[in-house]
């Protein structure tokens, strides 16, 4: 089983993390080695140092109001590589190896599968 990294991110990077009213903040989880985005989520800060804790990705669920483990029912779990927030604190990135078929909960292996224009 794969083990994901744990991050010691510091107080001052914690601070910088901009949680919105509710808040929140958008997590995107790209693959570590294709650099596909798989999906993007929301975490609160409970979510964000159990991540950096356990090494392994927690998102806040908006319609059920709790924290949910990717892949804890599914199988479809992600391991923490690497982590980054930008230039304004109110985005995550986070780099990880996604175990069992994909990211989705459609069970496709990304959420962006379905793009815009003519002939799609």
């Amino acid at each position: 089983m794969p083990m994901g990294a744990r991050i010691d991110a510091t107080p001052d990077q914690l601070a910088a993390v901009a949680f919105n009213h509710d808040g929140l903040v958008p997590a995107i989880a790209q693959d570590v080695e294709t650099r596909e985005v798989l999906m993007m989520a929301w975490m609160n800060a409970e979510s964000l140092a159990r991540t950096f804790d356990e090494g392994r990705m927690v998102y806040w669920s908006r319609s059920r109001q709790e924290l949910w483990r990717k892949g804890d029912t599914s199988g479809d779990r992600q391991f923490v590589r690497e982590a980054y927030y930008d230039c304004d604190g109110d985005t995550l990135l986070f780099l990880v190896e996604q175990e069992g078929a994909g990211a989705c909960h459609t069970g496709a292996r990304t959420c962006f599968f379905r793009p815009f224009g003519p002939g799609s």
